[in-house]
């Protein structure tokens, strides 16, 4: 592939990505009731779901960072993994650069 080619390709994958990019919905949805009832209901809520924890607490006794979640275990691991697999990448291209190749 000739080096004219390169910028080409870099200027076409930009703008197929900004072209995609344009059609991911934003955040700015329109809300069918008012804000101030979903705030004064959500602050209800809110305030049920903390009373309803600490009666929890108070039975079980306290527990650290319990939150019931999804565990996360695979992620953090997967993780783990890609960014040793990456830091390794670097190491090699360093080492490679240097040797002269």
């Amino acid at each position: 592939m000739s080096s004219a080619r390169r910028p080409l390709l870099t200027a076409t994958a930009a703008g197929t990505l900004l072209c995609a990019l344009w059609f991911v919905p934003s955040a700015n949805a329109s809300q069918d009731t008012s804000a101030r009832a979903t705030a004064e209901s959500s602050a209800t809520h809110l305030t049920q779901q903390a009373r309803a924890v600490t009666a929890a607490a108070d039975e079980d006794g306290p527990e650290l960072a319990d939150t019931g979640g999804p565990d996360t275990t695979p992620y953090v691991v997967g993780g783990t993994l890609f960014l040793g697999l990456g830091a390794g990448f670097v190491v090699y291209s360093v080492r490679r650069e240097r040797m002269g190749f």
